[in-house]
C-alpha cells in the first residue's frame, strides 16, 4: 500500500470520528435552565452483592470464583494472586477476566511498537538507499566524465603530434636533425 493511500485512509478515519463526536454533541439535547446534580454517592465495595453494581465503580474488583467484590489494591499493578486469582478476577467489565484484559492490552501494545519500529526501519532504510543510490550515481557520472576527459587528451595530443609532423615536412618548426634545415644566422 503507497503512501498516499494510507494518508487518504488517516484522513478519512479522522473526518468519520470528527463527523461522529459532532453528531453525537448535536443529539444531545440541553435543558433550558442549568440543574444541579450531585455525583452518585458509590457505596462502598464490601456490600456489593453483583458484578455489574460491583464494576459501576471503578476503585472495585469482581472475584468470580468467590462472587465477591473488593476494593482494587491501589499498590499494586496487578492484584496478588492471594486476593483472586487472575483468571477470576473482574475489572471494567464482567465479560472479560483480568487475565485477558492483560493478555490483550500486551498484544495490542506489541503489535502497536513492532508496527512504529517497522516503520522507522522502511524509511530509513529507503532514506539510506536513496542517498547511497545518489552516491553512485554522482560516483559514475564523475568516473564517466573523467573518461571523456582522458580520451579527448589523447586525442589532442595524437593531433598536436600530427599537426608538428606536417610542420616539420613544412619546416614550419625548425629541426635540428634535418640535413635541410634553414640556417639560423643567415
Amino acid at each position: 500500500m503507497d503512501k498516499s493511500r494510507v494518508f487518504v485512509s488517516m484522513l478519512f478515519f479522522l473526518l468519520m470520528c470528527v463527523a461522529f463526536s459532532v453528531s453525537e454533541a448535536t443529539s444531545t439535547t440541553k435543558p433550558a435552565f442549568i440543574t444541579t446534580t450531585h455525583p452518585p454517592v458509590h457505596k462502598p465495595c464490601s456490600i456489593q452483592t453483583s458484578c455489574e453494581t460491583c464494576l459501576a465503580n471503578v476503585s472495585c474488583l469482581w472475584c468470580q470464583a468467590n462472587g465477591s467484590c473488593m476494593d482494587y489494591p491501589v499498590s499494586y499493578v496487578i492484584p496478588p494472586a492471594s486476593m483472586c486469582k487472575l483468571s477470576q478476577a473482574r475489572w471494567g467489565v464482567c465479560w472479560v477476566n483480568f487475565e485477558a484484559l492483560i493478555i490483550a492490552m500486551a498484544v495490542i501494545c506489541g503489535i502497536l511498537l513492532l508496527a512504529i519500529s517497522v516503520c522507522c526501519c522502511c524509511c530509513c532504510c529507503c532514506k539510506r538507499r536513496r542517498s547511497s543510490s545518489f552516491d553512485r550515481e554522482d560516483e559514475q557520472f564523475a568516473r564517466r566524465r573523467e573518461e571523456i576527459r582522458q580520451r579527448a587528451d589523447e586525442r589532442r595530443a595524437e593531433r598536436k603530434v600530427k599537426h608538428d609532423e606536417i610542420r616539420k615536412k613544412y619546416g614550419l618548426i625548425p629541426d635540428s636533425d634535418h640535413p635541410y634545415s634553414k640556417f639560423e644566422n643567415e
